[in-house]
């Protein structure tokens, strides 16, 4: 990994171990790396899947069978290769996937769909077939590793590795929730802007696992962004593997449920903005909220009108406050907004209202706040009670280098 993040926390959390969750990790060398580039997770019999995926029609094949697996509601492996993302790749591509589930399979002795297969990295380039099946025979019977072993060598441009863990009392039993997930460049919300996987050693049933995915979904990892560019690779899954031994819930209303949806809310919160912070090149880490839309999905429109506004992002990385930034990307949202009933915020300075700068407008204030690492900006269109907050970060020539040196 490159120089961690200003924004990144002190150390990786600890996690618990999962009970049904076993991680291994190998060296696939899949590109010119000495280090660990895939992850083995095996999952016990019985364990149930959700997923959401990218929308991007130009999408890998791990993610085009991915979608169709999820539907089968059964896992028992994950394999994530770092360092090709095996996207655009055509039939070899393809091929290269269907035989590491067909390899996995055969060891455990499941169905080839129950192995879930994911790559990060250069779009392109077909994953070799022979590197992935001498790294898999490896991964297959190496050592158990840790939580924070797993998520490192998932990375690519990731300057630290990133986990989450929360718990939950389902049914007089306590529940808990784990995941990691990689991603720094390449960020915004068409489904889950990274890879990332979450585990829960609770029984749900796969309809009601995928219900709290896609809505966790929406408030977490599709509400961040950091350049705007949605990944061909995009993938977040979440097991349950039963071992908890809780009575399986099925609906929304079983005992325990609503619980247990707000532990993996929490993880996924909490890996999306980790993502944000290890943005590529961040040095500020910033939350945009929008109240007073005409309804939350014309707030989010908004909030992500100016997430992804470079100028808005430049402005807050040279520490000016130049909140005309802002109006502007109100005004090209492309929905309802009034100039004259818009107000806007930093931190918690008001420096417009009303269409008008503010009476005895002080600066001061504003650029103090925006001299520190967590910025907040606000907007209220005095419309109607929608609302939204997405998390982006700054754009500094960081970007630029990483971005300008990726391939090589």
């Amino acid at each position: 990994m490159t120089a961690r993040s200003p924004l990144a926390p002190a150390a990786f959390p600890a996690l618990p171990d999962i009970a049904g969750v076993t991680r291994r990790v190998a060296r696939a060398r899949y590109k010119d790396w000495d280090r660990c580039d895939l992850t083995y997770v095996e999952l016990s019999p019985g364990t149930t899947v959700a997923g959401v995926f990218t929308r991007n029609v130009c999408c890998s094949s791990e993610v085009e069978l991915g979608r169709e697996q999820v539907k089968g509601g059964k896992g028992r492996a994950l394999i994530v290769n770092a360092g090709n993302s095996n996207a655009f790749t055509g039939y070899r591509g393809r091929e290269a996937v269907e035989q590491i589930m067909e390899q996995v399979a055969v060891h455990l002795g499941c169905e080839a769909s129950e192995v879930f297969v994911s790559s990060t990295g250069v779009i392109g380039v077909p994953l070799p077939k022979e590197k992935a099946r001498a790294g898999v025979e490896t991964a297959l019977t190496a050592e158990l590793c840790s939580w924070e072993t797993a998520a490192e060598t998932i990375g690519t441009t990731d300057t630290f590795a990133k986990g989450s863990a929360a718990s939950a009392i389902v049914g007089g039993k306590t529940i808990q929730v784990a995941g990691i997930v990689k991603g720094s460049g390449m960020i915004a919300p068409d489904m889950a802007t990274m890879l990332g996987y979450l585990f829960t050693d609770a029984a749900v049933a796969p309809a009601l696992l995928q219900d709290m995915l896609s809505e966790a979904t929406d408030g977490s990892f599709n509400s961040i962004t950091v350049d705007s560019d949605t990944s061909t690779s995009d993938t977040v899954l979440l097991f349950a593997t039963g071992q908890a031994a809780n009575a399986t819930l099925t609906t929304r209303d079983d005992p325990g449920a609503d619980a247990l949806y707000a532990a993996i809310r929490q993880v996924a919160l909490d890996l999306a903005q980790q993502v944000v912070r290890d943005g590529e090149g961040a040095s500020k880490f910033i939350e945009i909220q929008v109240n007073g839309a005409v309804n939350d999905g014309s707030a989010k429109r908004v909030a992500l009108a100016i997430a992804n506004s470079p100028l808005v992002k430049t402005a807050i990385a040279g520490e000016d406050a130049n909140w005309g930034r802002v109006v502007m990307a109100v005004g090209k949202a492309g929905e309802p907004a009034d100039r004259d009933r818009l107000a806007i915020r930093f931190g918690d300075h008001w420096v417009a209202k009303d269409g008008l700068p503010v009476d005895g407008y002080d600066e001061a204030p504003v650029a103090a706040h925006l001299k520190g690492r967590d910025i907040r900006v606000g907007a209220d269109l005095g419309l109607g009670e929608g609302r939204a907050t997405v998390w982006t970060c700054d754009l500094t020539h960081g970007y630029i280098s990483i971005n300008a040196d990726y391939r090589s």
